[in-house]
């Protein structure tokens, strides 16, 4: 290379990150090891399937970036970097790179990128965020539709096309009838002072008014319903059909903060294509008997299948299993309420009953085992317990029989320690928090991913009002806590090939839960609980404790990424098993996988290996006790 051109490369390198970073002698050193080359429109320079040993920085002209199924990941121009995820990974590349317009190139070998990445610690940040982005493209594009929408990002801001037909709760009842009609709408926010105060709706008028022969001069706070449900504007639309259909309710007003920005109706869901997991739970909800409810509940795996075919995102799907599980569960619970009054058994006591693991999280996949616990009021009568564990044992039963085999470890409220008062529940909160034995990391395990589904739900905010504030001062706790997510090493071995089972029922294959969604989850709860976060969603806990403190912001979404990625494929496996009559699992042979997930799922367990050092550092084994 010419003075002349290597001072004008030294000089573009200098325009563009993360070259601009690099000391001026080093920089000057590096135009000399580049190799100057022209593509042609439409030429590949990277080719899925095949390796790669340098890097490719465009001086001039234009490439785009697709996966191996065709799907656009990025487009890149002047001053872009391409070929990084392949030499920061593994060969051969997953990727296609194709000029979409005469490029020239200036291409790095693999040598000098690496002689840099481990010398100047701003280019090997560069290059682990860039991999991070191409991780995220891969599970978005699990996660889109054939048309390139991506169907389950819609939410109540989306669903909101007109601004929202409210009236004072001093206007007469008439007068709000004729604004109806008038506005061509079916009810209306109240508000006051711009607070959102109730909703009169076309059938409060007909049953509240009409039938009821109130005077319509009577002011709408008269007949309105108070302090109606509302979802927040980033509410998903799937999680507002749930709602109403719980609620028996057919308009949900949005809201950001205490102030409504507009109106929902069952019509404007029921277009969505995922109106069936609304008519499952709506099923299930009528059934008379446990065997109804089994028969509803088997639909659950079609449905599935249906939400894969439509190219849903995993967290869409578990959320959407995790309602059917809800609303099975919650009906099982008042079918044996019913045939214990018929026996004679009740009343029943105060008590909630809790959900516990990938359920509470929102997080269930297919042939989730069970876990579940009871709170029982310390005020309940004698032989409160007794009446909790015939109710349970009901309960656990029709689980089984809907799919959901017995929890392994006994983790049920069928289990005398798993149904206690009040009391006895923080007797062994503080157990676990001030003496962290083997025993207390799978209680806290559990028990801190729980959620309240049936009974008292003030029981459950009694029992977790304020532990979350003790957590972080719970230092053995927490190193038990971060040596059991360690533990959980992906299955991925020293040159990045899968490491798989050598011998057993699962020989030869590959374990997605363990190393993979579980390593994630355990990630994520030490880390929440660590920052004293009371939430208990993975992908939540992730986001919360991204930044200064806990886990940087490019850690946390690559996990969040990473979870996707890995629960999609989980999901696609499992969905695969049910159609052909098998029991779902998350063991696969690697076979089944295509070159793309191949490929993605290794950077995937890559960067769980990764933010797992980094918790090892956090927290060292000395700190065990």
């Amino acid at each position: 290379m010419a003075e002349t051109e290597l001072t004008e490369v030294v000089d573009f390198l200098a325009q563009h990150a993360p070259f601009d970073a690099l000391p001026d002698r080093v920089r000057r050193d590096l135009a000399r090891r580049l190799r100057v080359r022209y593509h042609r429109r439409g030429s590949h320079l990277i080719t899925v399937g095949r390796d790669s040993d340098e890097l490719i920085i465009i001086r001039s002209g234009a490439v785009e970036t697709r996966d191996a199924e065709g799907r656009l990941v990025s487009r890149g121009a002047e001053g872009w970097a391409s070929g990084s995820t392949t030499l920061v990974g593994s060969n051969p590349s997953r990727f296609d790179v194709v000029a979409i317009e005469d490029t020239l190139g200036l291409h790095m070998p693999a040598e000098v990128f690496h002689e840099l990445r481990r010398e100047q610690p701003r280019f090997a940040d560069h290059f682990e965020v860039q991999r991070a982005g191409l991780l995220r493209a891969a599970a978005t594009a699990v996660a889109t539709s054939r048309h390139g929408e991506a169907i389950m990002r819609t939410s109540a801001r989306d669903l909101v096309h007109r601004a929202p037909i409210t009236v004072g709760s001093g206007t007469g009842i008439a007068q709000a009838a004729v604004v109806m009609t008038d506005e061509g709408v079916s009810s209306l926010l109240v508000v006051d002072d711009d607070v959102l105060v109730g909703i009169l709706t076309d059938r409060d008028l007909r049953r509240r008014v009409v039938a009821a022969g109130v005077d319509p001069a009577r002011p709408v706070r008269e007949v309105m319903t108070r302090e109606p449900i509302v979802a927040p504007v980033d509410a998903p639309a799937l999680e507002m059909l749930l709602t109403m259909t719980r609620a028996n309710v057919h308009h949900l007003p949005v809201v950001e903060g205490r102030r409504p920005v507009g109106v929902v109706t069952a019509t404007d869901l029921m277009r969505l294509e995922r109106a069936n997991a609304v008519h499952i739970v709506g099923e299930v909800t009528k059934q008379p008997d446990v065997d109804g409810v089994v028969a509803i509940a088997a639909r659950t795996p079609r449905l599935v299948q249906q939400l894969l075919e439509q190219d849903v995102s995993a967290d869409g799907i578990t959320r959407v299993v995790t309602s059917v599980g809800d609303a099975v569960e919650r009906r099982l619970i008042a079918l044996a309420h019913e045939d214990l009054a018929c026996r004679g058994l009740g009343p029943a006591p105060r008590m909630c009953w809790m959900v516990l693991g990938s359920r509470a999280r929102h997080e269930q996949a297919l042939g989730s085992d069970q876990d579940h616990a009871v709170i029982i009021a310390d005020d309940a009568p004698e032989g409160a317990e007794e009446y909790v564990a015939a109710l349970a044992a009901q309960v656990v039963a029709g689980l089984e029989a809907a799919g959901h085999p017995r929890c392994p470890g006994d983790v049920m409220a069928t289990n005398p320690r798993w149904h206690q008062r009040l009391s006895g529940w923080r007797a062994e909160f503080r157990q676990w928090l001030d003496e962290p034995v083997p025993d207390a990391v799978l209680g806290a395990s559990i028990f801190f991913d729980s959620r309240p589904l049936a009974g008292d739900h003030e029981l459950h905010a009694r029992l977790v009002e304020g532990v979350a504030a003790r957590v972080p001062q719970a230092r053995n706790l927490l190193a038990h806590l971060a040596a059991q997510a360690v533990a959980n090493e992906p299955p991925l071995g020293f040159f990045r090939g899968f490491v798989l089972a050598r011998s057993g029922e699962h020989k030869d294959m590959l374990d997605l839960k363990r190393g993979g969604v579980g390593a994630i989850v355990d990630l994520a709860r030490v880390h929440a609980l660590g920052s004293g976060l009371t939430v208990v969603n993975t992908r939540a806990r992730l986001r919360a404790v991204a930044g200064p403190g806990g886990l940087s912001p490019e850690t946390a979404e690559g996990l969040v990424d990473a979870l996707e990625f890995i629960s999609h494929v989980r999901l696609a496996h499992q969905s695969r098993r049910e159609v052909a009559g098998l029991r779902p699992t998350s063991w696969l042979s690697p076979d089944e996988l295509t070159t793309f997930e191949r490929r993605a799922l290794r950077e995937a367990f890559h960067i769980v290996r990764e933010a797992q050092r980094g918790l090892a550092q956090r927290h060292p084994g000395q700190h065990l006790a």
